[in-house]
């Protein structure tokens, strides 16, 4: 396995497969995955993209302890190669450039069902679940880089 920098449009392909699938591919297209201090990794089997992960500079409102701060989102894997570590492997070559950016907090919107993923890599969970309409039930959760 190989994590390497992408652009955003690599994403898109499992973004749609994985966590828009049956609607329209422009709903993987992010707000602010051209922005200059966005990033997104992949990793690959061989030459294959089998995970993605985007990370955004954006601060949640509801956690105000930490001044900078980035977002993950959009991470995915395809069917066929979850359980093997990449998605703590995207992880684990996104904390040291988000330290980099000078940021100290990690945040995303986790799905239900990837909750327990999450706190495996060190996530904490805060508040109640919600629903992002179209998607599903979510929680928040946050990790210190």
């Amino acid at each position: 396995m190989k994590i390497l920098r992408i652009s955003a449009s690599d994403t898109y392909d499992i973004r749609h497969k994985m966590l828009r699938p049956g609607r329209p591919k422009e709903t993987t297209i992010f707000p602010g995955d051209e922005e200059d201090q966005t990033f997104h990794l992949g990793a690959f089997d061989g030459n294959k993209l089998v995970s993605v992960a985007s990370f955004y500079f954006e601060k949640h409102p509801d956690l105000i302890h930490d001044e900078y701060q980035y977002r993950l989102r959009g991470m995915a894997t395809l069917p066929e190669y979850q359980g093997q570590g990449h998605s703590s492997a995207l992880l684990k070559m996104a904390f040291p450039i988000i330290k980099l950016n000078l940021c100290t907090l990690l945040w995303c919107n986790a799905r239900e069902n990837a909750m327990g993923f999450y706190q495996k890599v060190g996530f904490e969970r805060m508040g109640e679940p919600f629903n992002i309409p179209q998607i599903g039930q979510h929680v928040l959760m946050f990790r210190k880089v």
